[in-house]
């Protein structure tokens, strides 16, 4: 996002890391954008964030209820299959899920609280490791912990040998609930966009390949902000607010004219950028979902889990072909079970790490019409989720009608990839996230946003990007003695589990 001033009007709008300001007669916004939102079937569906993060004082859970967006707690009633594709019982599988949640949370704290110290190779793996070693359970239990645990990728995008110990602090979100979007993130964007759409000057597909800082001979007169199009376009600004993801920042390092300060660079070196895919299929009925009411195939359903499940964990599979170096466990979300019009018979899939570069590798040329895109992406699953209650290989209902997959990885002005994490060798991880957020605004007229900018608390997540936006937008009020009206409060950066507590010591 571009800004001419003098003047602004303080009413700030943030969309997925981007601030939007609409401004008085003589002043003009400009915003450069790319959007994407696709259908299966008759059914909207997001290929950006599912998700709100945790609830208290959380500014996107005020803008869905605002616009009545639909949003699911969802609690409980997993299932897990072992790698044999044995589902596991719901007794067993309630204490592994017990264990590996307990275990993540007393991580958060451990992380929080001893950082400091812990080396910086060591993993959430190793945490894992150590802490099932000391359990009760039996052997077969303890690899299904191992197992289950190993799912954290599906959260942050790659493998959990990958994720940092020292900094898995910084992958905790907001206290409260998780909610799932259940009516897509649509009218939330529809409302944070209203203000940018009637007021500024939005520029599509316009790929900005050179930010240049104009500083005037004249040191009284004010430095400008060049940005220069792919098409050979330049357009001059006094603030430039750069909410590009952490990826493209990663290759484009050299867009920045004067190079951007060292301590930013190795900020951006540092943090690395996940791997998270999503890939949707939608079947004529969902056949897995056992609620007669609703016309769906199925016994009684007992209130078991089993007939109902809202998640299924699939462990690395022995029982299907994949490549051996490559891990191939799968996490889906059942949308059978979504309140009212929101349900459909679709099942979201998340990939990460190699398994997702893997698949998006094999689609990445291929037309999502033809049969070779839908044959591929059957072949991945079927194997999935014809381990679920009431398939038959038989009936129609459960023949996949369509499927849409993600590829991040595949599109540059995502940055290739999903969003920050945390990986093993981080050794600032703290302080590259506030270098990243940039301080040359004042000298040079560029200021950053964006989910890898956000408070602690919010990385990786839309919140995130939201609160990165209100702040850039207070930065350059500040700059300019403007007042802070439409700004929110923001969060600082303390963290949940930074409440006092004993934390003993790892093996």
């Amino acid at each position: 996002m571009a800004l001419k001033l003098p003047s602004l009007r303080q009413e700030i709008d943030s969309e997925g890391g981007c601030v939007h300001r609409h401004v008085d007669h003589h002043k003009s916004v400009t915003d450069f954008e790319q959007v994407h939102q696709t259908k299966i079937g008759d059914h909207l569906i997001d290929l950006g964030p599912n998700w709100i993060h945790g609830t208290e004082k959380n500014p996107i859970t005020g803008v869905a209820e605002v616009t009545g967006t639909t949003i699911e707690d969802f609690e409980g009633e997993q299932i897990i299959f072992s790698r044999a594709g044995k589902l596991v019982d719901e007794a067993t599988s309630a204490r592994i899920s017990e264990f590996v949640w307990s275990t993540i949370d007393e991580a958060f704290e451990y992380s929080n609280a001893l950082k400091d110290s812990i080396p910086p190779d060591q993993s959430l793996l190793d945490f894992f490791k150590e802490r099932v070693s000391k359990t009760g359970l039996n052997p077969e239990e303890k690899e299904l912990c191992i197992e289950t645990c190993k799912l954290w990728g599906a959260y942050v995008g790659d493998s959990i040998e990958r994720q940092s110990l020292k900094f898995f602090c910084l992958e905790e979100c907001i206290d409260g609930n998780n909610f799932f979007v259940a009516s897509t993130y649509k009218k939330i964007l529809d409302h944070v966009s209203e203000a940018a759409i009637q007021h500024a000057d939005i520029r599509l597909n316009q790929p900005i390949i050179k930010i240049e800082t104009n500083f005037r001979e004249n040191s009284s007169a004010a430095r400008r902000v060049i940005l220069t199009t792919a098409a050979g376009e330049s357009h001059q600004f006094d603030e430039v607010v750069v909410t590009c993801p952490l990826g493209w920042l990663k290759r484009n390092k050299s867009a920045f004219q004067p190079a951007l300060p060292a301590r930013h660079l190795q900020a951006i070196d540092s943090i690395s950028y996940g791997r998270l895919e999503k890939v949707y299929v939608t079947f004529p009925r969902a056949f897995w979902h056992a609620d007669a009411e609703a016309g769906l195939n199925g016994p009684d359903p007992k209130g078991t889990a089993n007939h109902n499940p809202t998640f299924a964990v699939f462990h690395d599979p022995t029982y299907a072909e994949h490549p051996p170096d490559i891990l191939w466990n799968q996490e889906c979300i059942s949308f059978a079970g979504l309140p009212g019009d929101c349900a459909h018979p679709t099942l979201l899939f998340y990939t990460y790490g190699p398994c997702a570069t893997y698949v998006v590798s094999k689609i990445a040329n291929l037309d999502p019409t033809t049969d070779e895109y839908y044959n591929f992406l059957d072949g991945f699953l079927r194997p999935f989720y014809s381990r679920l209650h009431g398939y038959s290989a038989s009936s129609a209902d459960c023949k996949p009608l369509a499927f849409v997959a993600t590829q991040w990885q595949n599109d540059p002005y995502a940055g290739n990839g999903s969003y920050c994490n945390f990986q093993v060798g981080l050794e600032q991880g703290d302080k590259d996230i506030e270098a990243l957020r940039g301080a040359i605004g004042p000298e040079r007229g560029v200021w950053f946003a964006g989910e890898h900018t956000a408070p602690f608390v919010a990385l990786g997540t839309s919140t995130g990007a939201y609160w990165s936006g209100e702040r850039a937008a207070g930065e350059i009020c500040r700059f300019h003695d403007l007042g802070r009206l439409g700004i929110g409060a923001g969060r600082d950066d303390s963290l949940p589990s930074a409440v006092p507590r004993k934390v003993a010591s790892s093996a």
